[in-house]
């Protein structure tokens, strides 16, 4: 309905318009309804009428199988579909409209002096969007990444340029760090006694995955007389069934084990490509955790990213914190 109504309004106004399904303009996917994947696009029709001189509206966040039942693509699905079609139309920008100006340097209902981003690397928005970036979904700059599809993200409130999110650029690794993301309402889960020989997290994390529980942190101490603790970080909403899919194995990992939970954490993460040409990223983190006083409780990384858990309680001013640190509210 939605999408009929737009090319009617731009047809009132004078324009050329047209409305297309997901469906109708090729998009096809897997079978997996709500979660839907696309597997193929066909724009064939698509092209036609963009030759023809229409303005296309595409309903987003669906598609149809390869046997023509109608799917959908699940959150971010919108966004999934117009990256998808700018990519197989050889669009030279895709626009995605939202209700931010773009990506900003933190989230600014935590720290009001964050900035918005020029622009930034297909690598370091999924990561922030995987540590809780809430502007896109990573399954949509994971599309864009791979089909080299520059897009910008702007609001559609006002005129103001947008976030231009792109192939990162030699240029790119002078900004040691983009941005601060948080994710609140994480959960940690640790088994304790564990006997250290090969299998061990096999079985820990074969429970996890056969319970679909998205594990995210994981951290294992070192072994020094034979056994060690385990933990990993999922949803707090999860925690009970990350319980009760461990439960049947524990017996099976040694003879004094324990599992405990914890509720109330939250994640901090700085990501940067320009970690990868720089030292001390990391000490001036922890730094400005310990003169925030605020305790770390796991420390995870990877390449241009270093993530910690702390207090939930305690995460606004670990933000407030870092950001300060690495400058990044300076104009």
């Amino acid at each position: 309905t939605t999408i009929a109504l737009t090319a009617m309004a731009i047809n009132a106004m004078g324009g050329k318009a047209v409305s297309l399904t997901g469906a109708q303009a090729g998009i096809e996917t897997d079978g997996v309804h709500t979660k839907a994947r696309i597997s193929n696009i066909t724009p064939n029709e698509v092209h036609r009428l963009l030759d023809d001189g229409f303005i296309v509206i595409l309903a987003g966040f669906q598609g149809k199988t390869s046997d023509g039942k109608i799917t959908t693509l699940g959150r971010g699905g919108s966004d999934l579909t117009a990256i998808a079609m700018a990519a197989a139309i050889d669009a030279t920008l895709c626009q995605i409209f939202t209700d931010v100006d773009g990506v900003y340097t933190c989230d600014p209902r935590v720290v009001p002096e964050a900035k918005k981003i020029d622009e930034i690397s297909y690598d370091e928005l999924l990561e922030m969007a995987s540590s809780g970036t809430k502007v896109m979904q990573s399954r949509s700059v994971e599309f864009a990444k791979k089909f080299g599809v520059p897009f910008e993200v702007r609001s559609s409130l006002n005129q103001n340029p947008g976030t231009l999110v792109k192939e990162e650029t030699m240029s790119m690794e002078s900004v040691v760090i983009r941005g601060v993301s948080l994710e609140r309402d994480q959960a940690k889960v640790t088994i304790s006694g564990v006997e250290d020989h090969p299998g061990t997290a096999r079985m820990i994390f074969g429970a996890v995955a056969e319970a679909n529980l998205l594990v995210d942190m994981i951290v294992q101490n070192v072994s020094k007389t034979g056994i060690t603790d385990i933990s990993f970080t999922v949803h707090r909403d999860d925690v009970e069934k990350a319980e009760a899919a461990l439960n049947p194995v524990l017996s099976g990992l040694g003879e004094n084990i324990s599992l405990e939970s914890e509720s109330g954490i939250a994640k901090l993460s700085v990501v940067g490509i320009g970690m990868r040409s720089h030292s001390g990223v990391a000490a001036q983190m922890f730094a400005a955790l310990s003169d925030a006083e605020v305790n770390i409780q796991m420390i995870s990384t990877s390449e241009i990213k270093i993530t910690v858990t702390v207090a939930e309680n305690d995460i606004d001013a670990a933000a407030k914190a870092v950001h300060e640190s690495f400058g990044l509210g300076d104009a």
